[in-house]
């Protein structure tokens, strides 16, 4: 197993996600209790120690489960992060509430990793508001208090949502999640998500580091490029090699639902084998080429905005449409337009093409606001 240090810490780089437990007949509410425990029992053998949950995961019994799965090692065997679920409204006044419960769902004393959870459009300014809520004000209570050994943060938000909660909290964060993949290092604008971090000195904690699977298997035309580079490596362990080669990187969550896949990726993690520069510029053109079908090709010039006569962001609601055609839906891009006002949305979109006059990509742009607001 390959570790990092983190703080005088030795990390597995390899986390257990407990986000896609094996589930009973298909329900994610109903977790198969004695698959999970054998589950970490193999990544525990294998020298895994980091375990990540949240308080939402699996109908929030995913903290019960690895409560219970880890309670019979030593505490100084293993290292739990979990998080305080600010992405639903309703809890954002039950901080101290949720944080007691989340110790007694893990039959533990103190957390070594807590997150501010999913930082996004839509909870920035209750997360930012600490006179209304409090949240960070209990959360760095917490951590004085050694119930709380290193805080952090994840994020799925953009740009500006993640300068913001820096610019407010970033001399306290220790770490920060991040959505990172080959594909989101240009999609999500991942290579100036970590870019960022770097200045603040931030490690960076990877989530969906497989795109929920879809970095798994890729069409036969890419996966034979791949092989011709390296004919042993299996195709999901691309994904992970690709992130070994970051230096930020520092912890990579996986969330895997079967002993199979555990093994694999286990076997992944037995060495570090990062990418040179030939297998890096294949591996990117891959997912050029696969992010270019079905997307529009926005260049977020913003020609189109000063033309505009609603004010849309265009260049924005662009880039939340390819989210969420390109991911089949997702939560992402519904998450993000939640945050918008409603003259601000694709249904405000007047149809006047005053917008299409200027773009240089030559973008019907009336046609996919209009696309994108029957969604």
């Amino acid at each position: 197993m390959i570790y990092r240090d983190f703080r005088g810490m030795k990390l597995s780089a390899l986390g257990f996600g407990a986000m896609r437990l094996p589930v009973i007949d298909g329900d994610d509410s109903r977790i198969d209790v004695e698959a999970a425990l054998r589950m970490v029992d193999t990544a525990m053998a294998a020298g895994i120690n980091y375990y990540d949950t949240a308080w939402g995961y699996h109908g929030e019994s995913s903290e019960t489960v690895m409560g219970k799965a880890l309670k019979k090692y030593p505490r100084e065997q293993f290292y739990v992060a979990t998080k305080f679920p600010g992405y639903d409204p309703s809890n954002w006044g039950k901080v101290e509430e949720i944080f007691e419960k989340q110790l007694e769902k893990l039959e533990v004393e103190y957390f070594d990793f807590y997150l501010f959870h999913n930082v996004c459009e839509m909870n920035i300014d209750a997360y930012l508001d600490d006179e209304k809520y409090g949240i960070y004000s209990y959360l760095m209570e917490q951590k004085k208090n050694g119930r709380i050994r290193h805080l952090g943060f994840s994020c799925h938000g953009n740009m500006d949502v993640l300068k913001r909660f820096l610019d407010a909290y970033g001399k306290d964060m220790e770490f920060c999640q991040l959505q990172l993949n080959y594909l989101d290092w240009t999609f999500q604008r991942g290579r100036e998500k970590v870019a960022l971090l770097d200045e603040w000195k931030i490690p960076v904690w990877v989530m969906e580091p497989l795109r929920g699977g879809k970095l798994a298997g890729l069409q036969p035309e890419y996966e034979a490029e791949l092989k011709a580079l390296r004919p042993d490596e299996e195709i999901p362990a691309w994904a992970f090699r690709f992130l070994q080669s970051i230096p930020s990187v520092t912890m990579i969550l996986s969330g895997m639902s079967n002993e199979e896949q555990l093994e694999k990726n286990i076997k992944t993690f037995e060495a570090e084998k990062k990418l040179n520069d030939a297998e890096m510029k294949t591996l990117m053109s891959i997912a050029d080429r696969m992010l270019s079908v079905g997307t529009v090709p926005c260049t977020s010039c913003h020609y189109c905005v000063s033309h505009c006569p609603q004010g849309l962001d265009i260049p924005h609601l662009i880039s939340l449409y390819n989210e969420h055609v390109y991911s089949g839906g997702g939560f992402i891009a519904p998450m993000a337009l939640s945050a918008l006002p409603e003259d601000k949305k694709p249904q405000a979109c007047l149809q006047c093409r005053s917008c299409e006059q200027v773009c240089p990509q030559q973008i019907k742009i009336s046609e996919v606001l209009a696309d994108f607001a029957g969604r």
